[in-house]
């Protein structure tokens, strides 16, 4: 089931680190199956406040997608990012192919009943 690596960063000055960071980046998590899905391309707020930018970065699973984060290429290079810009970083499961939210709804319905 893939997996995705979502950032949403604040606005930050431009420093060369930022720049050394985005260009190390993708050899980071390439050897785990990794590639960019989004990265910081402008985006449109339907709902609430989101400032700053997305990254999302796909992997094959979660397993790898944490492998690349605690991997010590990427632990040496995210110093770059996090000195110079802050944000939320999470790690997430997709839904596999054909997901039906039906049985979502319907825990919710009987969560909903016993209250």
């Amino acid at each position: 089931m893939p997996a995705y690596a979502i950032a949403r960063l604040q606005d930050a000055a431009p420093h060369p680190d930022i720049a050394e960071y985005i260009e190390r980046l993708p050899a980071t998590f390439t050897p785990y199956g990794g590639r960019f899905l989004v990265h910081a391309t402008p985006h449109e707020t339907v709902e609430g406040t989101w400032s700053g930018a997305v990254v999302m970065i796909g992997f094959p699973d979660l397993a790898q997608a944490r492998a690349w984060w605690h991997s010590p290429a990427y632990r040496e290079l995210a110093p770059l990012r996090s000195r110079r810009i802050e944000g939320d970083i999470i790690l997430v499961d997709g839904v596999p192919e054909g997901y039906d939210p039906t049985g979502a709804a319907q825990a919710i319905r009987a969560a909903a009943a016993k209250e």
